[in-house]
């Protein structure tokens, strides 16, 4: 690299995404939720997590070699590999011997917002002994899904990874992931453990609750005091990218018919590491992003449409 994580990896190699692997119930209703009693909905079981909405999204986006390490349950060991491998991503999942795979319920209204019950079962189990640094051949980027900071033994493995790639010249970018999960944790002591990450992705309101700032630019720019890349992501009105405390591009998003937003940022995410892995600058990986999530926002579900 040429400066402080704002060139981008030179030549080609492998995006590796260390996240969660999740079963999705998604039941959308056209109607508002009534208590105590049935409201008619359509509902789907699919493959989802951040980490690996975000792999797939990549592959999709063009990425030539994606790779995703999780821990999931032994019950869903064999569809998950499948459906990641029918992505175009290479599978490195750990089977948890005893959890079972993490499992959201997303519960999607009218307006196509959505609103997560989550179980995060085997995918906060990610442990130390899981990670080794010879996973990091042929990596040129890494990217940490923040769900992993959210417990004790899985944030353990997250720094050893972040830490391991930056000693291998590898930059890593984090996702925060959750602002409900994120209050929980507080801000500070997210902000601690993700410490030398290259780039940070959060959507405004993760930005917001990390720095106290109420205008997503102020917050990104905050935040890119701290980290050397900076985007967060702003639903329909795009994204706003800063480096070393400057907003330097703001990005409109593409008109959409939203379906159903679960999915959109990870949607964002891998489009814009695949865009930088394949030497976009960041206002042009931003953009790629902001394509992807208005793709994303149009299906149902957090994966792109496979063969």
């Amino acid at each position: 690299m040429t400066g402080p994580g704002l060139a981008p990896a030179g030549g080609p190699g492998a995006l590796l995404v260390v996240g969660d692997v999740v079963t999705d119930v998604v039941a959308r209703h056209r109607t508002p939720l009534v208590p105590a009693t049935d409201t008619a909905a359509e509902i789907r079981t699919l493959p989802g997590g951040a980490g690996a909405n975000a792999a797939c999204w990549a592959a999709r986006s063009g990425c030539a070699d994606v790779r995703i390490l999780a821990r999931v349950g032994a019950e869903a060991l064999a569809w998950h590999s499948a459906e990641l491998r029918r992505a175009g991503v290479r599978p490195l999942l750990v089977r948890d011997p005893e959890a079972s795979t993490a499992a959201v319920i997303a519960l999607v209204g009218p307006d196509a917002e959505r609103t997560f019950l989550t179980d995060s079962g085997a995918a906060l189990r990610l442990a130390p002994d899981d990670w080794a640094p010879a996973l990091l051949a042929g990596v040129a980027r890494v990217h940490l899904s923040g769900y992993l900071f959210f417990a004790a033994e899985s944030r353990e493995t997250a720094g050893r990874v972040l830490r391991d790639a930056r000693a291998a010249g590898v930059p890593v970018s984090v996702d925060p992931a959750s602002a409900g999960f994120l209050k929980e944790l507080g801000a500070e002591s997210f902000l601690a453990a993700v410490d030398g990450a290259e780039c940070l992705l959060p959507n405004a309101d993760e930005a917001r609750l990390l720095t106290g700032r109420t205008d997503p630019a102020d917050a990104a720019v905050v935040l890119s005091r701290r980290f050397p890349l900076v985007a967060v992501t702003l639903g329909a009105e795009g994204a706003v990218v800063a480096t070393n405390g400057l907003v330097t591009a703001r990005v409109p998003a593409p008109k959409a018919r939203p379906v159903d937003s679960t999915g959109a940022g990870d949607a964002f995410t891998g489009a814009f590491l695949a865009a930088r892995l394949a030497g976009a600058d960041p206002a042009a990986a931003a953009a790629s992003g902001c394509r992807a999530g208005a793709l994303a926002v149009s299906r149902v579900g957090g994966r792109p449409a496979t063969p």
